[in-house]
Parts: C-alpha cells; sequence; structure tokens
C-alpha cells in the first residue's frame, strides 16, 4: 500500500459534536491521514449538552464543555487530524444559529482551505437536529462557493449497505475499506471517554473491542450525477 498517495491533499470535515469523528467516520480520516492528507475537523459545538457525563458521573455542565474538548484533542491525534477548529456554538442549538451568518462562516472556510473532499451530515439523514443543521449549511456553503472538490454525507454504521431505503442507488455510496485502521478508530472512541464509559464493548480487550467495529464505513455522494473512478475512495 502506497501511503502517501494522497499526500498534500486536503479533507475537511465539518460535523456537530466532539465525538461525531470518530464514532462516524474515525476509520476513514485515520486511512486518508495516513496516506498524506491534510485534514481540517470542524466541531460546531463542545457538546456540553450531552447526556453521558462518565460512568459513575464525574462531570457537570459547568465542567463538561473543556473535558470534551481534551478529548477530542486527543481523538484526533490518534486519528492524524491536524487541524481542529470549534464554532463554539451551544450544543443543540445549531438549527437555531442565524443560518445565513453560519452558511458564511463555512464559506470563507472552504474558500481558505480549498478542500478536495468536504464531508458533513446529511440535511434530513443525520438524525441530530444539530447534525442536520450543520450537514445543511455546510451544503449551502459548498455549493456557494462552486468549489470543484467532492462533497460526501457521512452516514452509520452499515444502514447503507441498502441506499434504496433512503432514495440512493447503489452507485451513488462510497465504501471505504478501514480494515487497517480500525485501531486508531478505536483509540480514538476510547479518547472520548465520558461518552464511552458506558459502553462495556469500547473497554474489552483490543482484540475483543476490534471485532465490534465494522470493515467499511459509507459515505453518500452529495453530486448524483458526478462518475467516480471507483466507488472505494473519495479522492
Amino acid at each position: 500500500m502506497n501511503m502517501t498517495k494522497n499526500k498534500g491533499k486536503k479533507l475537511l470535515a465539518v460535523f456537530a459534536h466532539p465525538d461525531d469523528e470518530s464514532f462516524i467516520c474515525g476509520g476513514t480520516l485515520a486511512k486518508y491521514a495516513g496516506e498524506g492528507v491534510e485534514i481540517t475537523l470542524v466541531s460546531a459545538t463542545r457538546g456540553d449538552m450531552g447526556r453521558r457525563m462518565g460512568n459513575p458521573p464525574y462531570l457537570n455542565r459547568e465542567t463538561m464543555a473543556a473535558a470534551r474538548e481534551l478529548e477530542l484533542r486527543e481523538a484526533c491525534e490518534h486519528l492524524g487530524v491536524k487541524r481542529l477548529i470549534f464554532f463554539d456554538i451551544r450544543d443543540k442549538t445549531v438549527e437555531f444559529v442565524e443560518e445565513e451568518s453560519l452558511i458564511a462562516r463555512i464559506a470563507a472556510l472552504i474558500e481558505e482551505v480549498q478542500p478536495d473532499v468536504v464531508l458533513t451530515f446529511h440535511e434530513v439523514l443525520g438524525g441530530h437536529p444539530d447534525h442536520c443543521a450543520i450537514g445543511k449549511a455546510t451544503t449551502a456553503a459548498f455549493q456557494r462557493t462552486g468549489h470543484q472538490g467532492s462533497l460526501y454525507f457521512i452516514s452509520f454504521g452499515d444502514a447503507m449497505t441498502r441506499p434504496e431505503r433512503f432514495g440512493f442507488a447503489p452507485q451513488d455510496i462510497m465504501r471505504i475499506d478501514v480494515q487497517a485502521h480500525l485501531a486508531a478508530k478505536l483509540a480514538a472512541f476510547r479518547a472520548h471517554r465520558c461518552q464511552t464509559e458506558i459502553d462495556e464493548w469500547v473497554w474489552l480487550p483490543d482484540r475483543e473491542a476490534l471485532a465490534k467495529l465494522g470493515r467499511y464505513e459509507y459515505f453518500m455522494k452529495w453530486d448524483r450525477a458526478a462518475t467516480a473512478r471507483s466507488n472505494d475512495d473519495l479522492f
């Protein structure tokens, strides 16, 4: 494997919370970081309204934001993400932020970074309202800039093994093999300690925990008319 085949290329990931990057697409981020891609990660919030506060609980509303920032920074180290940006939006309020200002902020970042690939949430299939809101704003910003890179929506687990259930065709789905990067993904999971201490499987011996992680991560193409060279590489 050529671990520098994408050296110098750029990826911008715009998500809502600390842990989105690890739990959903940590393997993909680790893979491309290992191939020399420069990754910029945006977390719109600091996850200060998260319901999980450690097991047993040791955080509160006053301490959670700082703790989750530290956890995210550690996760980024495991994944190879070099640049982290917080928008400092209050958790669970992304949908209420003035939309035009949020779109403009993301558009400015796209113009600055000039990414080859942008990752975000689908504005309908994101699940959490914060996910959908940041995905909608990022998609609008991408369109506004007229950027020539590729935009993909992240998806949960193996949901997109049957994309027709969500209105997508198989050719609209990118399947990334992250088998070689599951150790980094697990380390990133464990870095988000306050969110994962309640999940017993995360803390099993490495071999058992790694077996719980899927080999593939799936992404939906924003531009369904675009012809991909293959459906197993985002670049």
